[in-house]
């Protein structure tokens, strides 16, 4: 049994799909031919140097260790894990079935194999930072080795998912098979995304720091450092908003704002959202910001669209984003509690 990794997109874009058809798929576009009748990588090099031409050939060489395990390698019984673009949460799964070809398609969807996702919504938090190390490998599908990471995932299942125990992490000294060893894309010897690592630094020391209530200070420090004047519920019960926000002075503005922040690492469902709509009519507020660390379930995005314009959504990248726009504004007090430096780096070729 293998552990394999897989995207959704590069944006995360496919990802509803694969979870709802309960599917993952190759998601090269214009690559229509039924793979299962090539004979060896070679034949698929030369495929997909007909398929694009305009590609360097380390690229193309790149993209086929990634394809060929998928429609070779991958066995029904392998475990697959997803990490989501658009949530701080990973799904995991596992392969129930043999590689099948579509040529009707639609582009770029002519390649899948059925997945049972058992594994649903897990905060990222819950994994090794070893773990996250792998899931974070610039590939679109490969192979997880590293850290005796199946066992890992195998033990955290069977424990209902729950933090991994970091004292108790499986020992183990055997070796996997090596087997395909030229023809797998691994997660030994790849580049990883050193701005989703940073990242996950960032991550870390915000739940280290900003526990609870303290999350709710940290947004309101944000929304200050973008021109709002604010008022924040002390600890305790709220009566429906975290924050209340105005962008006038003294609070005295058009735009008005009803914020509910949620710091736990648990996904938000639609319910929820549904009272931060309640409290906007309470507060006379004619926006709502709901802000949610462990993100939103999966329907809530899409659920939400009729009230695009009274209502934000904003999960853990989201928070992110907003705080990096704004850092160098935020008070002394507030920066030495979650020190932060702009790096530059090299961008890594494609080819």
């Amino acid at each position: 049994m293998e552990l394999w990794l897989t995207r959704a997109g590069s944006h995360g874009e496919f990802e509803q799909k694969f979870l709802d058809e309960g599917r993952i798929y190759l998601t090269w576009d214009e690559l229509g031919e039924d793979l299962s009748k090539l004979d060896n990588r070679q034949s698929l090099l030369a495929l997909l140097e007909q398929t694009y031409p305009n590609e360097k050939l380390k690229r193309l060489q790149n993209h086929s260790s990634q394809i060929w395990p998928f429609v070779k390698t991958m066995q029904a019984g392998d475990w697959v894990v997803l990490p989501s673009k658009k949530q701080p949460v990973v799904y995991v799964g596992k392969i129930t079935g043999d590689y099948v070809h579509n040529a009707k398609g639609p582009d770029p969807f002519f390649h899948w194999r059925s997945v049972e996702w058992f594994g649903q919504e897990i905060p990222r938090s819950h994994f090794g930072q070893d773990l996250l190390y792998s899931f974070g490998a610039f590939m679109t599908i490969c192979r997880i080795r590293r850290n005796n990471a199946l066992l890992r995932l195998q033990a955290m299942h069977k424990a209902g998912w729950q933090a991994e125990n970091t004292k108790s992490v499986i020992q183990h000294t055997g070796q996997p098979t090596n087997h395909d060893a030229d023809d797998v894309s691994d997660d030994d010897g790849f580049d990883f995304n050193l701005a989703d690592l940073a990242k996950q630094q960032v991550v870390s020391l915000i739940e280290q720091k900003f526990k609870g209530h303290e999350l709710t200070r940290l947004v309101g420090a944000i929304l200050k450092a973008q021109g709002y004047t604010i008022w924040q519920s002390p600890e305790g019960a709220d009566g429906g908003a975290d924050i209340l926000a105005s962008n006038g002075m003294m609070g005295f503005g058009s735009q008005t704002i009803c914020v509910e922040v949620k710091s736990g690492t648990g996904t938000v469902d639609r319910p929820t959202v549904d009272k931060l709509l309640g409290a906007m009519s309470k507060f006379n507020a004619d926006h709502g910001l709901f802000v949610a660390w462990g993100g939103f379930k999966q329907n809530v995005q899409k659920d939400m669209a009729s009230s695009f314009f009274r209502l934000r959504l904003w999960s853990q990248d989201d928070l992110l984003d907003e705080l990096f726009a704004v850092y160098d504004k935020l008070d002394d007090e507030l920066k030495a509690q979650l020190p932060l430096k702009r790096v530059w780096t090299v961008v890594a070729a494609d080819d």
